[in-house]
């Protein structure tokens, strides 16, 4: 590969700090519990009492989860009386779950 290839490679990649927030996102979907919750948030808007039920884990772990989630823009919740309905914070979110399932399960 001459120079000339090599400078337009490096033109084309994002910026160190964009790169950093896209291994920062990942490792969101490093912890299987997270997947798990993102996975059931695909599918049906919860409350956390039924992601608990759901994954079989403790309110207090759930909850734990969700906040990491919610920091990372994964995730968001709507007050609902007392409770908090939660939710993806995006289609993205449910297009990098299914682009990973396809991945997965080749």
């Amino acid at each position: 590969m001459n120079q000339e290839e090599l400078h337009l490679i490096k033109n084309q990649m994002p910026d160190d700090e964009v790169v950093a927030d896209l291994a920062d996102l990942f490792k969101m979907f490093g912890d299987s519990t997270r997947t798990k919750i993102l996975e059931c948030l695909a599918i049906k808007n919860l409350y956390v009492s039924e992601l608990a039920e759901i994954l079989e884990m403790s309110i207090s772990a759930i909850s734990h989860q969700l906040r990491v989630l919610r920091s990372a823009k994964l995730v968001k919740g709507l007050k609902q009386g007392k409770e908090v309905l939660y939710s993806l914070d995006d289609d993205h979110v449910k297009k990098i779950l299914e682009l990973g399932l396809e991945h997965a399960s080749e």
